[in-house]
């Protein structure tokens, strides 16, 4: 017998990830990269705001530098030099634009307006008018920053592209306080001269910091992969090869090798792992064994045994079918695998309401191909009440039948005469009386005894005696209907119980009983009868024993009035003379 066990497909072939060791690398690889990713982008985020922080404030520092050297120089009162001193401002690298504007966001330095202003002031022609050029004009957002700068008086900051190349920008905004010394040329009426507006390119603090990031990620990338192999190398040592040891102990054990052991090696606890397997195995191993032993048992049962057997799996197709169940239906076994449960029997719709039965209900007996079979069908299902299968146990139970058919017969019949007896005579008369009350039906009552059978036994012996009564039975077996039931009451007494049947049939059938058993001869011997009879309702009975006591007392009578005919009991009698 083959105990090969076929492996799954995700055994035989396996992929990457397939492999415990992979699937911890593959985890542990993911949960370092999204930590390292995640650390990277907060900790370049912050170096990027830190960068551009102390960027901003370096520009801060010089445009205020610049704004105090400036100042310096028109407190001085030389504003040519001034304009001198911006333009070799304007060279310095990475200043993109500098600019000293009036409060309302105006480019100076380009025109007159300033020139008159202080020459106002100050009572005379002090500058001379210069050429009026054309200067740049202020964006709303940098009016803005403008506004805030001369209202609070403090530096303001504005990060721009540059409309051209779309480099980043950064401007700062430095509002040029009106100091006393300045009054006098410029008057009283501002806090703030005007602003000094300095413009340098972020471009080179982006690529520093683009720069930064890359050499994050790599040297990241780095620890990641040198930390991953340090731990797949652990990984694979301490759990991956004790797991593939007892996974291919655990195969073996699957190909047929019930009894293999696993190595018992390796840490605490796959070594205690390998122990329980090994344990496993060996109880597997005495487990298979005693199955076998019990699965041989059962085989020799199943197919030795004198009941037919016929089951199947949940698909309902038949998986067993022993040799007595062939014998028995007259099939061979791929009929029957091929006809189908249902059809075990020819008849689907029997064997269906055979199977709806309760299991403890008697099973049904049926007669088929010239036996009588006892047949138990039921469909088998699990504890969660899954179909499990179905399963027919046919028993030949013909001769059973018949001995129990002749046993009831034996029970119920005369040996001597072939009619019921007495036993089967109370049954009958309850069961018709009780039937005759319960639908409001007629029932005839007759019981009668041979005259003078003493007298046969004395002169012609017992023998004789029993001809006689035998040829009595004959006679009655001859003359009452199907539904009617003759009995031998005991001795040489003898019943009628006449279902449905009123006085006037009573009547006839007794009379002509009794004419019969007159014609009749027994070894040249003349027999006559004298009866007695009792009708339901007519004679009043309140129970079947009343009524065989009426019938008795007629009978009694018939006798006193000189035997060899029938009298009625007192009710029906009066009933027949009013008639």
């Amino acid at each position: 017998m083959d105990n090969r066990i076929d492996k799954p497909d995700d055994l035989q072939e396996r992929g990457f990830l397939d492999r415990i060791g992979n699937r911890i690398l593959a985890l542990v690889g993911t949960t370092f990269l999204l930590g390292t990713v995640g650390v990277t982008i907060l900790f370049t985020q912050d170096l990027e705001r830190t960068i551009l922080s102390q960027h901003e404030r370096s520009l801060n520092i010089l445009t205020e530098t610049v704004g105090s050297g400036l100042q310096t120089i028109m407190q001085s009162g030389s504003a040519e030099i001034a304009e001198s001193y911006v333009e070799d401002i304007k060279q310095v690298k990475d200043l993109s634009q500098i600019r000293i504007l009036r409060t309302d966001g105006r480019e100076a330095f380009i025109d007159n307006e300033t020139i008159l202003h202080v020459n106002k002031l100050m009572g005379g022609e002090v500058y001379s008018n210069r050429d009026v050029i054309t200067g740049t004009t202020s964006s709303p957002s940098e009016l803005e920053k403008i506004r805030l700068a001369v209202e609070k008086k403090q530096n303001q900051t504005l990060s721009t592209t540059h409309p051209e190349n779309g480099d980043a920008q950064l401007t700062v905004f430095y509002p040029i306080p009106n100091l006393e010394e300045c009054m006098s040329c410029h008057g009283e009426d501002h806090a703030v001269r005007g602003i000094l507006e300095v413009t340098t390119s972020m471009q080179q603090a982006k690529e520093e910091i683009s720069a930064m990031r890359t050499r994050i990620i790599l040297v990241q990338l780095g620890a990641l992969l040198l930390i991953l192999t340090i731990i797949f190398k652990r990984i694979h040592h301490y759990v991956v090869k004790p797991i593939e040891r007892l996974n291919q102990s655990m195969q073996a054990m699957t190909d047929g090798a019930i009894e293999q052991k696993a190595d018992v090696e390796g840490s605490s606890e796959f070594r205690m792992m390998a122990v329980c397997f090994n344990k496993m195995s060996s109880e597997l191993a005495r487990t298979h064994s005693g199955l076998q032993d019990e699965r041989d048992k059962l085989t020799t049962i199943i197919l030795s045994a004198k009941e037919g057997i016929i089951v199947t799996d949940k698909n309902e197709q038949i998986v067993l079918v022993n040799p007595s169940a062939e014998r028995l239906l007259g099939k061979d076994m791929d009929e029957i695998c091929q006809s189908g449960f249902r059809n075990i029997l020819n008849d689907p719709e029997h064997l269906a309401a055979i199977m709806k039965k309760d299991v403890q209900s008697v099973p049904d007996i049926i007669v088929f191909n010239s036996r009588m079979l006892q047949i138990q069908a039921t469909t088998i299902f699990s504890n969660d009440q899954e179909m499990v299968g179905s399963a027919a146990l046919i028993r030949d139970v013909t001769q059973e039948k018949e001995l129990e058919r002749e046993l009831r017969h034996l029970s119920n019949t005369d040996a001597l005469t072939g009619l019921f007896n007495r036993r089967r005579f109370d049954m009958v008369l309850d069961e018709e009386y009780r039937r005759a009350k319960r639908y409001n039906l007629m029932l005839g009552l007759l019981l009668f005894d041979v005259d003078h059978f003493k007298k046969f036994n004395d002169t012609y012996g017992h023998d004789q005696g029993d001809r006689v009564l035998q040829a009595i039975g004959k006679v009655m077996n001859c003359h009452f209907r199907d539904i009617d039931h003759p009995c031998r009451y005991g001795g040489e007494e003898f019943c009628a119980v006449l279902p449905s049947t009123g006085l006037e049939g009573v009547e006839i059938a007794a009379e002509r009983l009794r004419e019969k058993i007159e014609e009749m001869r027994v070894d040249e011997l003349q027999v006559t009868i004298s009866i007695g009879v009792a009708i339901y309702p007519d004679s009043g009975s309140k129970n079947p024993e009343q009524l065989l006591k009426m019938a008795d007392d007629a009978l009694y009578q018939a006798k006193e009035k000189g035997r060899n005919q029938v009298r009625f009991a007192p009710t029906a009698k009066k009933k027949k003379k009013n008639s």
